[in-house]
């Protein structure tokens, strides 16, 4: 799912092409896309573009006549610009936005359509959108501190929970944690004043390091290949790999449709956390360390 750095990126991408143009056609090849009926799509074509902005990890197109389009990618939700009047092929394209100097291509890989178009009137109509998380590079850290303790959760879940922090999800969480020497199940309760400061400063610099990365691969150009499994992460999608600051194997947990990337020498004082499917089928039989696992795969 594209998060901060990324939807950062198509907003400076889409700025200079859209921007002060005219939505000439909105082509929709998906029912699926479009979440609301009133006002209806059709009323933004011949409006003006005339900013944009990011709720979360949303996308918001501001249109003259205070009306708003709203984006949520999802997780294999892509934009592609193309020529004007790019044709809308393939099961993966969902809708085409027409402007004088191109099109603008929704797309979405697999058969789960969840990529969402909300239109808005009104700033009460896009307020409801808005999840309330807190934008942490706006903030202080007496702000952070307060999101992220105002419920005891887990640290992957205060990251990830678009209540309490903006735009951050399950890439960068894991980069996050990794770069504190967290682990991703200790609960904020348990955060000491310590790893609640080096929590927020290791927030603060994998956002932003990766956000002036993503700006400099670019170079003005269009973000073709948004991923979630970046070459330069040090744990999130490199399971198996050795921990660049440490050289031990990232480990991961997988659960419902996400997982955690972790390592457990940096993180979890060499404590492998348990998968709850595979804790549960093995029993007792499931290795505490990584020394334990290692000796289980030595002895298969």
């Amino acid at each position: 799912m594209p998060e901060l750095p990324d939807v950062v990126a198509y907003l400076e991408a889409l700025e200079p092409r859209i921007v002060g143009q005219p939505l000439e056609r909105v082509r929709l090849a998906s029912p699926f896309l479009l979440r609301s009926y009133d006002p209806p799509i059709t009323s933004a074509e011949g409006r003006r573009v005339e900013g944009l902005r990011r709720l979360g990890k949303r996308i918001v197109w501001e249109m003259e006549g205070d009306l708003f389009l709203v984006f949520h990618l999802m997780i294999t939700g892509r934009f592609r610009w193309r020529k004007p009047g790019a044709k809308i092929g393939g099961r993966s394209t969902l809708a085409g936005f027409d402007f004088p100097e191109g099109t603008l291509l929704l797309t979405e890989q697999g058969s789960k359509k969840r990529a969402s178009l909300h239109v808005v009137a009104g700033e009460a109509g896009l307020a409801e959108h808005d999840r309330g998380g807190l934008e942490v590079l706006e903030a202080g850290f007496d702000d952070f501190l307060a999101a992220v303790s105002r419920e005891n959760r887990t640290l992957k879940r205060a990251l990830t929970d678009p209540r309490i922090l903006s735009g951050i999800g399950n890439a960068y969480s894991d980069e996050i944690l990794h770069h504190a020497r967290l682990s991703p199940f200790k609960r904020t309760g348990d955060l000491g004043e310590g790893e609640a400061r080096r929590l927020f400063d290791s927030t603060l610099e994998v956002l932003t390091g990766w956000l002036e990365e993503t700006r400099r691969q670019l170079a003005g150009d269009f973000p073709e290949k948004v991923t979630a499994f970046r070459p330069g992460f040090a744990v999130h999608g490199r399971y198996g790999d050795p921990c660049p600051r440490c050289e031990t194997p990232v480990q991961r947990i997988i659960y419902a449709e996400n997982e955690a990337n972790y390592c457990p020498q940096c993180q979890t004082g060499g404590k492998l956390l348990a998968d709850r499917v595979l804790s549960r089928l093995m029993k007792d039989d499931w290795p505490q360390t990584l020394e334990e696992l290692e000796a289980k795969k030595g002895a298969g």
